[in-house]
């Protein structure tokens, strides 16, 4: 496998860039940044830019099965959003412990349903830094016609919502505590086994943050604060370290014509004066595929 050498697409300068998705029936990336309350999109490969500002935080994105209709994840809630007007709808659920907590990472699963975990509330009303700590996050299934589980608690950052690709097994990372679990997930019910079990925990090379999976299993992680990617094998053995030219990478994802560009997000926060293109939009051609997005149903 041969990857090639990092490239920025986008200088856009998130705080805290994340929640990357690739639309394929655009060619696109979209992706946001959590602490100026903004949604990317940029088309691929011609690098046309377009924003759109929320009224708070913005933490994670999904596309749906109904063309044009996304589903939004807010730091308190769950929102429809039609970009082409800009139409917004609310979804119906809302956070119980906002503002002590917020929602961060989501991504739909294979069945349609939407998956996302919450975390201890680190951004003020301003989009400004705060601080928190403790374990108040949960990780939520939130079913297609809008029923709501909380299927783990007592999480201090949620991260990693990765299926693999014969959809049997889930990753789940709590950055908190530098670990990566892996999960029994049923493809039948749409949900996991919550006897879950370590998978990578303890890397010396910042905390686990997004990630994705190619389609020979293997789970590219983001580092925060390491400076790069961590490709991990499905028994749990680090494959490859995949240095970046930035310190904080977020979470990234598949694309391309090929599914084969690994689309990165990053974060400007907590970096040194001379990453000067943290919080831009990343690529690298992989040698390898990915899986394509699964899609939120919208019930």
């Amino acid at each position: 496998m041969k990857i090639s050498e990092p490239r920025c697409l986008a200088a856009v300068g998130d705080r805290c860039g994340e929640a990357v998705v690739w639309s394929a029936a655009e060619n696109a990336v979209w992706w946001v940044d959590i602490n100026r309350f903004l949604v990317h999109r940029l088309a691929y490969p011609d690098g046309a830019l377009l924003t759109w500002a929320f009224d708070e935080p913005v933490t994670a994105l999904a596309l749906t099965d109904e063309p044009g209709r996304w589903l939004v994840a807010l730091a308190s809630r769950l929102i429809w959003w039609w970009p082409a007007d800009n139409r917004r709808q609310p979804h119906g659920f809302e956070l119980p412990a906002s503002p002590i907590a917020r929602l961060n990472d989501g991504r739909a699963d294979p069945q349609g349903n939407f998956w996302v975990g919450s975390m201890f509330n680190n951004v003020a009303p301003d989009g400004g830094p705060q601080q928190a700590s403790g374990t108040p996050g949960r990780l939520f299934r939130v079913a297609p016609g809008g029923n709501v589980q909380a299927r783990l608690q007592g999480i201090g950052i949620s991260n990693t919502l990765c299926w693999s690709p014969c959809a049997t097994r889930f990753y789940f990372a709590d950055s908190a505590r530098n670990r990566i679990d892996v999960y029994r997930y049923d493809a039948e019910t749409g949900d996991i086994a919550t006897d879950g079990e370590a998978f990578f925990e303890g890397f010396e090379r910042g905390a686990p943050d997004g990630s994705a999976i190619d389609r020979e299993g293997y789970l590219w992680n983001c580092r925060y604060g390491g400076h790069g990617i961590a490709r991990i094998a499905p028994d749990g053995r680090l494959d490859r370290f995949i240095e970046l030219p930035t310190a904080n990478p977020t979470t990234c994802t598949f694309g391309g014509p090929e599914l084969s560009t690994l689309f990165i997000t990053s974060a400007s926060y907590d970096t040194v004066p001379g990453d000067r293109l943290a919080g831009s939009l990343w690529a690298l051609d992989t040698g390898t595929a990915g899986l394509g997005e699964n899609v939120a149903r919208v019930g």
